[in-house]
């Protein structure tokens, strides 16, 4: 299984903004598709974000469409989350996620099922 870590996470005050980063030290992450996902406590783990390996396909949860923006960087193996205009609401662990199907051009935010592999997650807090 690929081997994911997330980083980027913090404090951060409402309207501010940061970037989370997704990587694998061991396979290029080219071929698959990406996804981030969201829980807070008390809550469900929910599909915030996810890119298919061409990049050309991407979803946003409808919480966040407008404030956040995903992207890849091939040359450096990394997957990003920019997230702008960050809310209490925001407040959770944030994970980056897999299929580990390389070429499946496909991504989804309503099954958290069909991703096969996990990150241990980041804290992002946003807070007065």
């Amino acid at each position: 299984q690929l081997q994911l870590v997330e980083s980027g996470g913090g404090l951060v005050q409402p309207g501010g903004s940061l970037t989370l980063s997704c990587t694998d030290s061991r396979f290029a992450l080219d071929y698959y598709t990406i996804g981030w996902f969201r829980q807070a406590p008390g809550k469900e783990r929910e599909g915030v974000s996810c890119i298919t390996y061409t990049g050309s396909r991407r979803s946003y949860a409808d919480s966040v469409k407008g404030r956040f923006t995903i992207s890849r960087d091939n040359v450096n193996n990394t997957v990003y989350l920019q997230m702008n205009s960050l809310k209490p609401d925001d407040t959770a662990v944030y994970y980056c996620t897999t299929d580990g199907n390389p070429y499946s051009n496909f991504c989804t935010l309503q099954n958290k099922g069909w991703y096969r592999d996990w990150g241990q997650g980041t804290q992002v807090t946003v807070s007065s």
